[in-house]
């Protein structure tokens, strides 16, 4: 198993990849942003929107591989206001249901984490469904939930779920000597 980030040129090239982990998801009942089990262009679409701020570095995608194909993802969006500057989403944690219940999830979330930290970031926020089985993950990892919405997202069987909006914060990270000189 492989955990790496993906640029958006090789997120282009994969897209079949990318459509097939998150159209698993979605057929198994996920509360991820898509209604419809019968038609999964707006899979594709969602993915192809995604380029462009994968592109100029507003999101990024970090994925797993097993046998060097994607089975799962997560994706950590940088692109803040200025006075959020300090703060990243995570969002599209995603495991294909052949790949689940074998870690995948938890290394994907250590691995945001850092790569949070990498960029400076020291507040992350999520969002996920009530009862969702990623809550308990989330839960283990630290994370606090800060309230709950009622009736939030529409699923695929037509419910109005609530959810869990989430946060965590991360240690602080001293600056390095380049990242001093670059901002004084």
């Amino acid at each position: 198993m492989t955990i790496r980030l993906l640029q958006a040129t090789e997120a282009a090239a994969r897209l079949d990849e990318l459509c097939e982990v998150l159209w698993g998801c979605v057929t198994e009942g996920a509360s991820i942003g898509f209604t419809e089990r019968d038609n999964p262009q707006p899979v594709r679409h969602f993915w192809q929107q995604q380029l462009p701020a994968l592109a100029a570095g507003d999101k990024h995608l970090l994925v797993a591989e097993q046998e060097g194909k994607v089975v799962a993802t997560v994706m950590l969006v940088t692109a803040m206001p200025p006075n959020g500057l300090h703060r990243a989403e995570v969002c599209k944690l995603l495991v294909h249901p052949t790949a689940r219940r074998t870690g995948l999830a938890r290394q994907l979330m250590q691995r945001v984490e850092a790569l949070a930290q990498s960029h400076q970031r020291e507040l992350l926020v999520l969002d996920t469904r009530v009862g969702d089985a990623a809550s308990a993950l989330y839960d283990s990892l630290g994370w606090q939930e800060s309230g709950t919405i009622p009736a939030y997202a529409l699923s695929v069987t037509g419910e109005r779920d609530a959810t869990r909006i989430m946060y965590k914060m991360l240690p602080r990270l001293e600056a390095t000597a380049d990242q001093e000189q670059s901002t004084g």
